[in-house]
């Protein structure tokens, strides 16, 4: 694990872009839970920084609405679709780290 930020870096409904070793990641905190995923997404390289967040656990990209799961990274309603790369994070007091 790898430090990435502060958890009041990234606004609940928000995100933030973090460097974690050479890797550019995106957080995203919905309902105080924080995420970290890629920053483009899978279906055709649109960046995920302007994607909206609108529902707890989820984030839909803002060039086709492919809404994907923060938690397994599957966007459900286009299977076809590859998964978003979603990378495992742990709170440790105010810190925000990430296994990149």
């Amino acid at each position: 694990m790898v430090y990435a930020a502060k958890v009041a870096d990234v606004p609940d409904w928000g995100k933030k872009v973090v460097e974690v070793e050479g890797k550019e990641l995106l957080l995203v905190k919905t309902k105080g839970q924080v995420y970290a995923c890629e920053t483009e997404c899978p279906h055709q390289g649109a960046p995920m920084s302007g994607a909206l967040v609108k529902e707890a656990g989820f984030i839909s990209c803002q060039r086709h609405g492919y809404r994907f799961d923060l938690t397994t990274g599957v966007c459900a309603a286009h299977p076809e679709c590859d998964p978003l790369r979603i990378y495992p994070v742990e709170i440790r007091g105010d810190e925000i780290w990430v296994e990149a």
